[in-house]
């Protein structure tokens, strides 16, 4: 058995998600027999590991710092072998601008979008390229921060005079904000373990209940979506989704574990809009979903992760 750190909580706007990840990470560790030293990682963070000397970190943090490369360069250079990806394919994942011109490079399907610096917009005059703009991707279109998780700062516009506060909204999470074409369809989510021999659990759908999409308050607020494994899909739809999430996953040179969301089309189209390097772990989250259907459950789930545990290569 390992003595492991798990990390979480953080400086990010995901930090109440992380913490509650964290716990659950913890009580699995504790399940499975391993020495475990909770850090939340703040500004102590790199004293409380060499004070630990943990054998492997579990990084269950989420959003800035945890999921874009920040805690694995610290980890890196501590020399501390830690689960997910590596500091470069977390990079990638974070930006959702370079990953999806990743995807598009790789013939990954993924919706077309525009992207801009708030620069560009207030010294470069971006804003009088809106009607083109919203004239390419048409109405519906979605407007993203480029760099936040959890949905976070995301806006649907359907209205022509509403894109300029979509663009604001989102500039109030990150300085670089994504227009994408709206695709339509149901959003289906495919965990992946990146090991060896890749292979997928099974998807799932989130059905948000009374939100216009899987907002972050449908994410983390029980009963306001149901997550369910569809058996309406066809098994050739099925395989298409885990081969096109592994592909997106190996496209960023992902590790460990991660999840990828889609979109099925209404006409049986899949779209990858992202990949998450860091699988939420709450109750109400995707991945422990996954593993139940799957059938092995969250502590086996925890285990896989901590066996990929690994240093950057």
């Amino acid at each position: 058995m390992s003595r492991v750190a798990v990390l979480k909580g953080g400086p990010s706007l995901e930090r109440e998600v992380s913490l509650r990840s964290g716990t659950n990470v913890e009580l699995a560790l504790g399940r499975l027999g391993h020495e475990v030293i909770a850090i939340d990682a703040d500004s102590h963070m790199v004293r409380a590991l060499r004070d630990a000397r943990p054998e492997v970190a579990f990084v269950a943090m989420h959003g800035r710092g945890g999921e874009d490369g920040t805690v694995q360069e610290i980890l890196e250079i501590l020399r501390i072998p830690y689960t997910g990806s590596g500091v470069l394919a977390s990079e990638r994942a974070m930006d959702k601008v370079v990953s999806k011109a990743l995807f598009r490079g790789a013939g990954i399907p993924t919706p077309h979008g525009y992207a801009f610096s708030k620069e560009a917009f207030s010294k470069m005059g971006a804003a009088d390229a809106l009607p083109e703009i919203q004239q390419s991707l048409g109405l519906p279109l979605c407007v993203k921060p480029a760099r936040q998780g959890s949905a976070l700062g995301i806006s649907i516009v359907r209205e022509p005079g509403d894109l300029g506060g979509a663009i604001l909204n989102a500039m109030g999470f990150d300085d670089r904000v994504l227009m994408e074409r709206f695709v339509p369809g149901r959003e289906l989510a495919v965990s992946v373990v990146m090991a060896a021999d890749p292979w997928a659990l099974p998807v799932i759908e989130a059905v948000p209940l009374g939100h216009d999409f899987y907002d972050f308050e449908a994410r983390y607020t029980p009963g306001e979506t149901e997550l369910r494994a569809p058996r309406d899909l066809d098994e050739a739809t099925v395989q298409d989704a885990a081969a096109v999430s592994i592909a997106a996953a190996r496209t960023l040179e992902c590790r460990g574990i991660a999840r990828v969301d889609l979109i099925l089309d209404d006409e049986g189209r899949l779209w990858v809009l992202e990949v998450n390097t860091i699988p939420g772990m709450t109750d109400t989250s995707l991945l422990p979903k996954a593993a139940e259907v799957a059938g092995i459950g969250f502590d086996r789930v925890v285990a896989d992760m901590l066996d990929l545990a690994a240093l950057d290569t």
